[in-house]
């Protein structure tokens, strides 16, 4: 079964090929044909039978009791992200299978205080696509321009990946970050298309996708290395838009008076004239 039919199965199997014998604290004997502990280890471990866990493997029981949930938990050695994520996808509540739509509009006010802010900001979904973005965002980066997609900028522009001197940590984080987001709607059509298209394309993605690694968002530095500026350090926080299906209004900043501050002020004054460089002078009529 896939992922699709069998989210269950095939997340319990990718974090038991994770964990170690060693780290199980148990001997590493015979010849193993994938990385990680073999089914019976963890039934074992679990105090479950081999033949109740290898039917939870391959979906066949989709309603195990909360004891034997932590049990398997504590033997995968999942922490609370990866177990909370685990329990959704054994959840009884039904799966959507509405499909969403491609891009959602923000409410005005949530638009008009994106543009009135004088640090970079963007509006995203929980697939990353870009729904709006100020100026200095887009100055920051071209992949933070409404209709992109910040995972194809990480995994498929090459100036995308140099502007993040941390691009291995970044590419794992928001990796984990879609999978915790999405949860159990692993039928819905536009994850579908955006984790098919990645595999396709990216080794680095389909090797962080087997992972199955968890984590929710959290405010964060992050680091850039920008062509124009040089290297700087910003906070980012991600605060929720009221009134939408899961829109996330993202905001970068400096610490005040720092050098990360003088170097966006820098970026934001190229940015303006750049951008009156480019527009119609002020006194043309039509």
């Amino acid at each position: 079964m896939s992922e699709t039919t069998n989210p269950l199965g095939a997340y319990l199997r990718a974090r038991r090929e994770l964990v170690t014998p060693e780290q199980a604290g148990i001997p590493d004997v015979g010849v193993r044909r994938v990385p990680g502990l073999r089914r019976e280890e963890v039934a074992m471990l679990a105090g479950i039978s081999a033949d109740y866990y290898l039917r939870l493997e391959r979906g066949r029981n989709r309603h195990p009791s909360m004891q034997v949930l932590e049990s398997i938990a504590r033997v995968l050695r999942l922490d609370e992200d990866h177990f909370a994520h685990l329990l959704t996808l054994v959840a009884e509540t039904p799966r959507r299978r509405r499909r969403r739509p491609r891009k959602e509009t923000p409410p005005p006010g949530a638009l008009k205080l994106l543009d009135s802010l004088v640090q970079p900001a963007f509006i995203e979904d929980r697939y990353f696509d870009i729904v709006a973005s100020n100026s200095l965002a887009r100055a920051l980066s071209p992949s933070l321009t409404a209709g992109g997609n910040q995972l194809r900028g990480l995994f498929l522009d090459p100036a995308e990946q140099a502007l993040h001197p941390e691009w291995e940590n970044v590419t794992e984080c928001f990796i984990a970050n879609l999978r915790q987001a999405v949860g159990n709607d692993v039928d819905d059509p536009r994850f579908i298309e955006l984790t098919g298209e990645l595999s396709l394309a990216s080794p680095r993605f389909r090797q962080l996708w087997a992972r199955h690694e968890v984590r929710g968002q959290r405010g964060t530095p992050i680091r850039m290395n920008h062509p124009q500026v040089g290297e700087l350090t910003l906070n980012r926080e991600r605060l929720t838009v009221a009134g939408t299906d899961g829109l996330m209004m993202v905001v970068y900043h400096p610490d005040a008076g720092s050098d990360n501050a003088e170097k966006l002020a820098l970026l934001a004054s190229a940015s303006l004239a750049t951008a009156t460089t480019r527009s119609p002078s002020a006194s043309v009529r039509h």
